[in-house]
């Protein structure tokens, strides 16, 4: 993926301002949210770091607890408080301390903590998810924490395509994986559609675009 010259534009101002700053990249399950923020890398390896928003999914035991594994992704099956909370440390910087933010493992199907160093002189941070612009219980708090947000928008029929292969990539059927689609991924989709209005750009990926 290749970023265009409004996209270009807005990180330049973003690194320009003199201080650290958060871009948000939101947008439903199979996007190319990931894939957006490893162009914005790509492309400004020295100035920007990713912490994506699934570090915080709560571990399989505790949702297994809470009866809510076959409803994993949902807004309510991450630490939403404990992301805004990094979130608030990350904006604002010590000197020579580095934070350390938890990654999603798609491998073993959780969060390991401790993996992503945030270095202090790091001027701009990409952070990438589903629910970064909800209107509801701690998410409400992060949409004042991002300098800019971005909302990615991809036709439906192609983002279920993606989703369908990422799925059958890490252990599902093609049945099981349509199945999670419809009763989990797509549900949690129409409701992150809804807060696109927040965003402050909309980046549409083309139908010939690759996950």
């Amino acid at each position: 993926m290749q970023l265009d010259a409004i996209q270009l534009a807005r990180v330049e101002a973003l690194l320009a301002g003199g201080r650290r700053s958060i871009l948000g990249l939101v947008g439903p399950p199979g996007c190319g949210k990931s894939t957006l923020a490893q162009a914005l890398v790509t492309t400004f390896p020295r100035q920007i770091q990713v912490v994506p928003m699934d570090g915080f999914h709560l571990a399989n035991a505790e949702l297994q607890r809470l009866g809510r594994v076959g409803r994993k992704g949902a807004q309510d099956t991450f630490d939403s408080a404990g992301y805004v909370a990094l979130l608030r440390r990350i904006k604002d910087p010590i000197r020579d301390e580095t934070i350390y933010a938890p990654e999603f493992h798609r491998d073993i199907e959780e969060p390991v903590a401790g993996t992503i160093g945030v270095r202090s002189d790091t001027p701009l941070i990409v952070t990438e998810g589903n629910y970064l612009l909800l209107d509801q219980g701690p998410w409400a708090a992060l949409r004042a924490l991002l300098d800019e947000a971005w909302y990615i928008e991809v036709p439906d029929p192609l983002r279920r395509d993606w989703l369908l292969q990422r799925h059958m990539r890490f252990g599902r059927t093609a049945e099981q994986a349509r199945e999670w689609i419809a009763h989990t991924d797509e549900p949690n989709a129409r409701l992150i559609a809804a807060t696109r209005e927040h965003a402050d750009l909309v980046v549409r990926i083309a139908a010939s675009a690759e996950p």
